[in-house]
């Protein structure tokens, strides 16, 4: 069990050594109140890069909150953003469906919700506003890509798993982050014409973007709840998993040098 731990400790890139602090964070769009979750080493003196991080189609749980702690004991600060708003956490996949489809279908209110979570960490006193990324799972890579679309001024995106359609291609032309897509090559909840248009939709607005694919990988490849069956559309992938995560760091330490 201790050399599990240890291996998974060198392929996150955690330190053993690093203090986090865990705040809950309310912020408002409106009247609505929203409830985000920081986290960062205490024990860093200055301020530091800054990372959003969107949770999936369930809302924000374990799995968001351990990557947000995870990237804290890799230096940066990092906020879960709640888009469904405080108390609106799905039961169960029916309402979770119903919740993400509202902000599938309105993806100005998403965008909203995405850019007052920026705005929320940039505030923060270990932050340097001048350094900033986002990251999603499934819905939440949605949700980012939406976020660099609607022109936010952030050094870059990361999607793990994501939708890749939009209602608004034209909109790429806003983008000024660096964009990285991390996706399951056997993901059937993304498929082959959406990734195609997604590809098209950065060459023509001449985005700096990556695609990368991973074998065997469907869709939820991070998720470790999503079980282990890639028959049902949906499976963890421990391989992927930790490729993507060393694929994501590679990315910050060139956006954020």
């Amino acid at each position: 069990m201790k050399s599990l731990v240890l291996l998974m400790t060198t392929l996150l890139g955690i330190s053993a050594q690093a203090e986090i602090r865990k705040e809950t964070i309310e912020y408002k769009d409106g009247d609505t109140v929203l409830e985000g979750y920081l986290a960062y080493d205490s024990k860093r003196a200055a301020k530091r890069p800054g990372v959003v991080v969107v949770h999936a189609w369930k809302g924000i749980g374990p799995f968001v909150k351990q990557r947000t702690e995870e990237l804290a004991k890799l230096g940066y600060t990092a906020f879960a953003a709640d888009i469904y708003g405080k108390d609106m956490r799905p039961k169960d996949s029916k309402e979770a469906g119903a919740m993400s489809s509202a902000y599938k279908n309105d993806r100005a209110k998403m965008r909203r919700r995405v850019n007052l979570a920026l705005e929320e960490l940039r505030k923060h006193k270990t932050v340097n506003g001048a350094k900033t990324a986002a990251i999603g799972y499934c819905f939440g890579g949605t949700a980012v890509l939406e976020l660099a679309r609607s022109g936010a001024d952030t050094l870059g995106v990361v999607s793990f798993h994501g939708g890749l359609d939009t209602p608004s291609p034209a909109d790429a032309k806003n983008i000024k982050a660096k964009v990285l897509v991390l996706h399951g090559a056997d993901d059937k909840h993304v498929p082959l014409e959406q990734v195609t248009a997604f590809e098209n939709e950065m060459r023509a607005a001449g985005v700096d973007w990556e695609l990368v694919k991973y074998s065997k990988a469907v869709h939820a490849f991070t998720e470790p709840e999503a079980g282990n069956d890639p028959s049902k559309g949906v499976a963890y992938n421990a391989e992927a998993d930790a490729r993507s995560w060393i694929a994501m760091q590679n990315f910050f330490r060139e956006i954020f040098r």
